[in-house]
């Protein structure tokens, strides 16, 4: 019997062994990377060349500030919970009721039971706001923005909306109105809904929109910190610690999609919004995001011609009280293209038309400029007047028709004519 006990004695070793060695195998076959090739047919790069990698992450879009191309992009119309990327909207309709002087930065909100109650739960991120409060909008931005507050958002969201649903339907409306077809929210802090979504595309256009229409947004965005009521926190987007190019936006995090940040960064006159959504972890949603900001600034460089080597800095006006109005491109004629690829670029422009009849509107379309690289077409941007030009009096009407039939008739005789009349009378 003593005997068949030691024999067994190895048996039982062996099992335990062969137990121990394939839970190895399958942890060691958790850690290995995924099969990257199915992947990494996905990503497209500008002009369709080849994908330099594949990030850790469920969706990404790397854009100029502009949003006028995608240079890399894989998955980025796939919806997934915003989660803190939410407050990107409320903080864009802030800043846009502040443009319109609807509200100011010094204007006081007092902190209701709904948003405080906010404040006080551990899972979720917060400003620590406290009931009755009256907090300054300053304030809440840099809360909502550097301590990604839940609280300064409900509490932003209440003031500007009268309720937390209203001020819902507000953010939808302007999902609509910018174009973001691809985004519905429900509540203005991102915690987790049913019907609450967005894409990277949509959050990359969100934040080139702000960063457009509202400069002083890197005031907030920028921050590396903020202290209210004692208590200093840091700018959850850390790579504003690591990347001095990185000057925004936001981040986000709720269990069911991953780890998200939209940032934006600029460097050697080139601006840049990288978007990941679904990292697995917050450090590696920061070193995949650098990864494609590093990427892109590698490789890509602006290209920017001359606009007035092409186009013509004033439009005839007639029948106004000015002859003449200044146009200039709506944008920035700008195209990020690859750096061997930026002296090969061309600028052309074509005019809607050679003159314009007063009253002239400010922001009249007179025309296009045309980026290109061979028979590529990269970028149009309009053409645009300065200023308005009001109709004239009596007087300068009918003196503006006799000039205009002028030239109707005699072509450029009769607005050489037209000018050497303006001339007199404007001596006279």
């Amino acid at each position: 019997m003593k005997r068949r006990g030691h024999r067994a004695i190895p048996v039982i070793a062996l099992l335990i062994a062969a137990l121990a060695f394939q839970r190895v195998q399958v942890l060691a076959a958790r850690r290995q990377p995924p099969d990257l090739a199915p992947a990494l047919s996905q990503v497209r790069v500008l002009e369709g060349r080849p994908a330099p990698f594949v990030l850790n992450a469920k969706a990404a879009i790397l854009v100029p500030s502009d949003y006028s191309t995608p240079l890399y992009a894989y998955n980025e119309r796939q919806r997934m919970q915003p989660a803190s990327l939410a407050k990107l909207m409320t903080f864009y309709i802030t800043l846009k009721m502040l443009k319109q002087g609807r509200i100011t930065l010094e204007t006081p909100v007092t902190v209701s039971e709904a948003a405080w109650r906010l404040s006080v739960s551990r899972a979720i991120s917060k400003m620590f706001l406290e009931v009755g409060q009256r907090v300054t909008i300053r304030d809440l931005l840099f809360g909502l923005m550097v301590s990604s507050g839940n609280d300064a958002a409900f509490a932003i969201a209440e003031y500007i909306g009268g309720s937390a649903q209203a001020f819902v339907a507000m953010m939808n409306d302007e999902c609509r109105a910018l174009g973001l077809t691809e985004t519905h929210f429900e509540n203005p802090d991102g915690l987790p809904a049913p019907e609450q979504y967005t894409t990277a595309a949509d959050m990359a256009k969100l934040g080139s929109i702000i960063l457009s229409r509202f400069p002083e947004a890197l005031t907030y965005t920028a921050a590396k910190e903020f202290t209210f009521h004692a208590i200093t926190q840091r700018n959850w987007n850390t790579l504003l610690f690591y990347d001095s190019r990185v000057d925004g936006l936001k981040t986000g995090h709720v269990e069911e999609a991953g780890y998200h940040l939209v940032a934006s960064a600029h460097a050697d006159n080139l601006g840049m919004i990288a978007v990941v959504m679904g990292a697995p972890n917050a450090e590696r949603r920061r070193l995949e995001t650098e990864k494609l900001l590093d990427w892109g600034f590698r490789t890509f460089a602006p290209a920017s011609p001359d606009w007035h080597r092409v186009a013509p800095s004033e439009i005839n006006v007639y029948e106004g009280t000015a002859s003449s109005a200044a146009i200039a491109p709506a944008s920035a004629p700008v195209a990020v293209v690859f750096k061997e690829e930026v002296k090969q670029v061309r600028l052309s422009a074509t005019l809607d038309a050679s003159y314009l009849v007063a009253p002239v509107k400010r922001g009249t379309k007179v025309g296009t400029l045309t980026l290109s690289r061979g028979d590529a077409v990269i970028n149009q941007i309009p053409l645009v007047t300065q200023a308005a030009v009001p109709k004239g009096g009596l007087f300068s009407a009918l003196f503006g028709r006799l000039k205009l039939l002028a030239v109707v008739a005699l072509g450029g005789i009769g607005a050489l004519i037209g000018r050497l009349l303006h001339s007199l009378v404007a001596a006279l």
